[in-house]
C-alpha cells in the first residue's frame, strides 16, 4: 500500500497580522493572494504518473489564534496526499501512530489527522477523484 504520494499543502499562523504575512510573500516571492477573503493561494500541477489527473498544493496562512493545528502547539502543519486514506488510518493506528480526531470527508475530499512523535499535526488528505478544490481552505 502506497501511504504518501505528494504535498498537499503546507499551513502556518502569522504571529501578527496573517494579510500583511501574506502581502510580504506576494511582493517578495510572488505567492499570489486569494481573490477571495476564504480562500488560499495554490498551485496546480499534473502527475506524470497521470498527466490527465490535475493536483493542487495550498498554501496558508493562518491568524496567530488558530485553533485549527490543536492539539500541536507548533506554528505550522504540512498536508500530504495519501492514496486511500480509509485503509492508511488503520494501518497508523495498528503501529500505534495517534490519530487526532476522526476522519471528515468533503466533496473535495477525505481528511484526517495525526500526530509525529514531537507532537507536531498533520494533516492528511485523499483528494476526490475530481476534487474541485480551488484554495477553499479558510485562514482561521
Amino acid at each position: 500500500m502506497k501511504r504518501v504520494i505528494g504535498l498537499g499543502g503546507v499551513f502556518f499562523k502569522a504571529k501578527n497580522d496573517p494579510r500583511e504575512l501574506k502581502n510580504w510573500y506576494e511582493r517578495h516571492l510572488g505567492i499570489l493572494p486569494s481573490l477571495d477573503e476564504g480562500n488560499a493561494p495554490f498551485w496546480e500541477w499534473r502527475s506524470m504518473a497521470d498527466p490527465e489527473r490535475v493536483g493542487e498544493t495550498v498554501w496558508s496562512v493562518f491568524s496567530p489564534g488558530t485553533t485549527y493545528l490543536v492539539p500541536s502547539d507548533a506554528p505550522f502543519m504540512i498536508n500530504y496526499r495519501v492514496e486511500d486514506l480509509v485503509e492508511l488510518l488503520k494501518v497508523l493506528k495498528e503501529e500505534g501512530v495517534e490519530i487526532a480526531g476522526e476522519m471528515q470527508e468533503f466533496e473535495y475530499g477525505k481528511f484526517a489527522w495525526i500526530l509525529d512523535p514531537d507532537g507536531n499535526k498533520i494533516e492528511l488528505w485523499e483528494p476526490a477523484e475530481k476534487s474541485g478544490f480551488t484554495g477553499g481552505m479558510p485562514m482561521k
